[in-house]
């Protein structure tokens, strides 16, 4: 509903070009790796996963009836500061910091493509200044789902370089100072294995794909958790 009601505000007025965030979540049950935008994405296993595809298939019909622009970027796993404090980077950070422990889930095997904030940043930025644009190739018999006959792109915004997630604790751990505590815990509903970032075509489309090396982004983001008071 949110994305609905912006939607109509674009339309309404007069909005040049519409960027939006989608999510590596839409590629759910698909299991090959790496995610290309290519192959629909029709089996989502969480109920966030679908609505971030109802998203995508909204803005393709404003494009359609309305002739708005938009382009929507499937981010794949995104820490750093300021970060959403219900995701792992951020609630590993303040347990570590706490003294408390951990949930790893799966046992920690679990590959994620984790990307530094300021590399989606700067996709963001450059795709803003290069608003989508109708395929001419596009072809209403073999459809390709990254693209379209009106002006709307589908781009994925990832590392390109899946870490375990063991590894990711590892170097956050090294980052911090202070070793975790973890909790080994089953796999959650609605969780997948691993996410992959194909970014070839964000690359072709504004010269651009993320390279943060996880080291470098946990050191950031570290220094930052460090300095920052939270409550």
């Amino acid at each position: 509903m949110g994305f609905g009601y912006l939607l109509e505000g674009c339309r309404h007025q007069g909005v040049a070009h519409l960027v939006y965030a989608s999510s590596s979540s839409v590629y759910g049950g698909n299991r090959n790796l790496p995610f290309s935008e290519q192959p629909p994405v029709n089996h989502p296993v969480s109920l966030y996963a679908a609505t971030k595809k109802a998203n995508e298939l909204m803005a393709h019909t404003y494009s359609h009836l309305y002739g708005l622009p938009a382009t929507g970027l499937r981010f794949f796993t995104v820490y750093g500061p300021w970060g959403r404090p219900d995701m792992a980077p951020m609630l590993f950070a303040r347990a570590i910091l706490a003294g408390e422990p951990i949930r790893v889930f799966n046992g920690g095997q679990m590959r994620r493509d984790f990307t530094y904030i300021d590399d989606i940043v700067e996709g963001v930025v450059r795709c803003l200044d290069k608003p989508a644009t109708a395929d001419a190739a596009f072809d209403p018999l073999a459809p390709n789902p990254a693209t379209a006959a009106v002006a709307h792109r589908l781009f994925n915004i990832g590392n390109a370089q899946p870490v375990e997630l063991l590894r990711f604790i590892e170097v956050l751990e090294q980052a911090l100072g202070r070793e975790a505590i973890k909790q080994f815990e089953p796999m959650q509903p609605g969780d997948v294995v691993a996410t992959a970032a194909d970014t070839a075509a964000l690359e072709a489309w504004v010269g651009f794909r993320p390279s943060t090396p996880l080291e470098l982004g946990l050191e950031r983001f570290a220094a930052w958790m460090q300095t920052y008071p939270f409550p």
